[in-house]
């Protein structure tokens, strides 16, 4: 399986806004969804009957955040608003928050990014017992389908971190000039992208010999946890850390940090995953020695879950006539360095995702396997 490069380039800055609904708000304003009867027997649904809702880890994160405006733009073409709910990365909170929604008189469509695989089963199952209709990326256990469940659950979207986390570390090993020890920053270790970004980075050490796995520690997917264990790391391993290889940008941020405040900024290679604003202008500088990073697409992930599970709700989307291979897929990647920087440095428009709503399995690129 390869990464491939889009050929079309961002448009203009977005303009849409996000309507970011408050824990404390969630009763009065909002939703649930229809009896099992109505679910059993596919009564679609009329848009005054549906709301809309992303439930992601924080705002504060760049990569959630355009997830979000993506929500956004997805729901401005039906001509509708996206609560969005943040949890922190508290599992708890954010079912507590899913089911204050479910609990209402409409019909919840939830895109969701659950904190680790084995929060899934409650949230889908939060959404099948109310009628709603909820579609899920990155994390659910292996052994759970979107078919075991029923058509509540419309789809499970997820993005091969086998291959990102091994095309960022073949980029970081040439940077490096081919040998050399590394430190690596893990996500949370309980989630299906850390995992599988990290079976990347040790294939790729399996190939290259002449490059040492001095140190790997979990950062959980955030900034400053990275800048602390990075610190501690650069002292463990004085002199001897020559890269880092991060499973996310924002933990790839911290680390840069914690380079520039070792002396070590620009002299050190560092490679993450996400494609956050700050770390395409890094890889742009070509300065702090931020090499590469991968693009899922957080824009097109915020709407194209909502666009499924609205499109379930209405009746456009028949989910019962969908092949297993359109439930629980893979979407596309974009490896980034500074060779094709420039084609993703200016946020998208929303019209550059209008076909994508029509199609939403247009970026299909196989069965999660």
């Amino acid at each position: 399986m390869s990464i491939r490069t889009p050929v079309r380039r961002v448009g203009r800055r977005m303009r849409a806004a996000v309507v970011v609904a408050a824990a404390v708000s969630l009763a009065v304003t909002a939703c649930s969804s229809a009896s099992d009867d109505d679910t059993s027997s596919g009564t679609a649904k009329s848009k005054e009957d549906i709301v809309l809702v992303e439930a992601i880890r924080s705002l504060s994160n760049p990569y959630h955040a355009n997830w979000a405006k993506g929500g956004q733009f997805f729901a401005d073409s039906v001509g509708m608003q996206v609560q969005v709910l943040t949890d922190e990365g508290d599992s708890q909170k954010q079912l507590a928050q899913i089911r204050s929604l479910l609990s209402g008189d409409k019909t919840v469509v939830l895109n969701v990014d659950p904190n680790t695989s084995s929060d899934t089963q409650a949230i889908v199952q939060a959404v099948k017992d109310a009628g709603g209709y909820v579609v899920t990326q990155w994390n659910k256990p292996d052994d759970l389908q979107p078919w075991d469940v029923g058509d509540n659950w419309v789809a499970h979207i997820s993005f091969d971190g086998t291959v990102s986390g091994y095309e960022i570390a073949k980029k970081l090993f040439e940077a490096m000039g081919g040998s050399g020890g590394i430190i690596a920053l893990q996500g949370i270790l309980d989630n299906v992208p850390a995992k599988q970004r990290f079976a990347g980075l040790q294939k790729a050490l399996g190939e290259n010999p002449n490059i040492q796995l001095l140190d790997q520690q979990t950062a959980e997917w955030t900034r400053n946890k990275a800048f602390q264990v990075t610190q501690t790391l650069l002292t463990k391993h004085s002199g001897k850390v020559k890269g880092v290889w991060a499973a996310n940008d924002d933990m790839a941020l911290g680390a840069l940090q914690a380079l520039k405040a070792a002396g070590l900024q620009g002299k050190v290679p560092v490679v993450g995953i996400d494609a956050v604003p700050e770390a395409l202008q890094s890889i742009k500088s070509g300065t702090a020695g931020y090499v590469a990073t991968v693009s899922s697409d957080a824009f097109w992930q915020g709407g194209v879950g909502l666009a499924l599970g609205y499109q379930a709700a209405t009746g456009e989307l028949k989910v019962s006539e969908l092949e297993q291979k359109d439930r629980a897929f893979y979407g596309k990647q974009f490896v980034i360095d500074k060779s094709n920087v420039d084609q993703y440095l200016t946020p998208p428009e929303a019209s550059a995702y209008t076909s994508d709503w029509t199609d939403p399995f247009a970026r299909n690129t196989g069965p999660i396997s």
